[in-house]
Formats: C-alpha cells, structure tokens, sequence
C-alpha cells in the first residue's frame, strides 16, 4: 500500500541493534502507529547509538530536534525532571507481577507530568524488565551473610543509602573497573540484571547470584512534545495508543530473556543462584529511605501510589 502524500515522518534513536529488547519495543510502537493512523505517520529509527547515547535523545526531543521518540532511562532525565530517577529506586517493586501491574496502572502519572513540564518530553509507555540481583563472589543466601558485604554500587545517593540500610557495605566503582575489583578483593560483589552478567563476564568473578530482585528497571517510551503538539488530534490517539503497546512488548521480551539468560548461564555451569530466604526484611529496612527519598523529590504520593497498587 502506498505511503499517503500527506504522511508525516518521525525519526527514532536507540543505541542498540534489531534484536535488543528496546529496539523491538520501538518497532512495535512504529506498526500500531503506523497503522493507527492510516499510514499517515511513518518512521526513521536509528539504531546503534548513530544519533548519540540515551541522554542525547533526551536533550534533543526536549528542544524538539533531531529525535522524536527513543526508549531513556530515568537516570537520563533528572537534569530536567528530579523525580524522575524515583522510578529506578531499589525495592520499589515487590515482584515482577506488582511491577507489572504498576506499569498498566496510572500511579507513574505524576512523574510523567513532571517530565512533560519539566522536560517538554511526553512519556507514552513503559519498557523494561531486567531484574538486578547480586552478583557475589561466596553464597549469599540471608541477612546474616549479606551483613558487611563489599559491594559496587552505582553513582545515585540512593543506591548508597539503600544498600547501607540493608546492611551491605557499598561503595561507587566506575562499570568498567567491577570485574577487576572482585577479582582483586577491593570488593566481594556487585548488582546488575543477566544480560550484564553476561555480558561483562562478572560470572567468572563472581559465580554466585542471589535472587535479591533488589530492582526491575523501567525503561519510558518517551516522545517529544513539541512534535507531538503538530500532530492531528487523530494521530496523537495514534501515538498514545502506540506507546502503550510498545511498552507492553517491550516489557513481556526483556523480562523473559532475562530469566532465559539466568537459566543459559545456570545450565552452562557459570553460575549459581541462591535465594534470598530473608526478601521481605529487605523491603522492611529499605522502605524507611525509600519514604524519605521521596520526601525530597516530593514524589511521596507517587510512592504511596506504588505501593497501594495490588
């Protein structure tokens, strides 16, 4: 079928290949649109980080130029939106069927409108579902055994706080330096969902992965206001309706590869996984600095909405 005169092309960036689960998010979001809208609406994604890394789309939808819509972590948009990254917080999810939930619920909506105020960039859907566990070098199996653990946070003030009232002993180490930091003993862990485990190799490291679920990641949809306003009342239904589902698939491929990988590296004899008997004393100890995290963000309600979600 021929492509509509009058069509209007929206241009897309991910940083990875057509087999990553973002990108395949993104496709999705291109056909429901596409065909939403008659045709009218088509599409121009770039793949392999050609128009830059995550927090270059992000700039670039809020100004209104270059990129229209990308998958962006929340870390990425808390230059403009300090909510934002309350989205990445640890423990926030009680498991993989609440975070879910939460993905189909409107309780995000309030970080959503602060990133479109903030940011000028709409939040159409909700990708993710990498789940980080820890990644230790000895069994790790309960609070006992995690008190006092050397382990490799990341940067944000609040994966320090959180992994200090679990009674861990976290420190930031730069992403490339983890592999070399268990090995050496500057450090007996660190966190990161199976597609990282594997790969960075961190199994060779560190064999034994506790089931913590600590965090399972929410990736936004994010679309840019400015081309969205220029769109027909019809093909903004379009784009909405599209974002959802784009999510959705998004969500459903990336947390099914990630316990297919878990199993691939488990069956190879690279790792082993432990559960961690004591799960609902680290939601216990973490829920304080979460309350307080969003105090700050004032972001509370959003928590209270998070957590009422069954």
């Amino acid at each position: 079928m021929a492509t509509p005169a009058l069509s209007t092309e929206l241009v897309g960036a991910v940083q990875f290949d057509e087999d990553h689960a973002f990108t395949k998010a993104l496709r999705e979001f291109e056909r429901v649109a596409g065909e939403c809208s008659g045709g009218s609406l088509t599409f121009d994604l770039h793949l392999n980080s050609e128009l830059g890394l995550e927090k270059d789309y992000f700039e670039n939808m809020s100004q209104g130029i270059a990129v229209d819509y990308a998958i962006v972590s929340p870390s990425h948009m808390s230059t403009f939106s300090q909510k934002a990254p309350l989205m990445d917080m640890p423990f926030l999810f009680r498991d993989l069927d609440h975070w879910n939930a939460v993905m189909e619920s409107d309780a995000l909506e309030p970080l959503a409108q602060d990133v479109l105020e903030q940011a000028n960039v709409r939040l159409i859907g909700y990708a993710g579902g990498g789940t980080r566990q820890l990644i230790v070098n000895k069994p790790v199996t309960n609070m006992e055994e995690l008190e006092g653990l050397k382990m490799r946070v990341m940067g944000a003030p609040i994966q320090t706080n959180i992994f200090d009232a679990i009674h861990a002993a976290p420190s930031v180490i730069a992403y490339s330096e983890v592999y070399n930091a268990i090995q050496t003993g500057v450090i007996d862990a660190a966190e990161n969902e199976a597609a990282g485990i594997q790969q960075m190799k961190f199994y060779e490291v560190g064999p034994h992965i506790s089931l913590t679920a600590h965090a399972i990641t929410v990736r936004p949809i994010a679309f840019s206001e400015a081309t969205f306003e220029r769109l027909t009342p019809e093909e903004q239904e379009c784009v909405l309706k599209a974002g959802k589902a784009g999510g959705k698939l998004g969500r459903d491929v990336e947390s099914s590869e990630d316990s297919e990988k878990l199993k691939m590296m488990e069956d190879k004899g690279w790792i082993t996984t432990h559960e961690f008997t004591e799960r609902d004393k680290l939601l216990e100890l973490a829920e304080p600095v979460q309350r307080a995290y969003a105090e700050d963000l004032g972001a509370t309600d959003v928590l209270e909405n998070i957590q009422a979600v069954k």
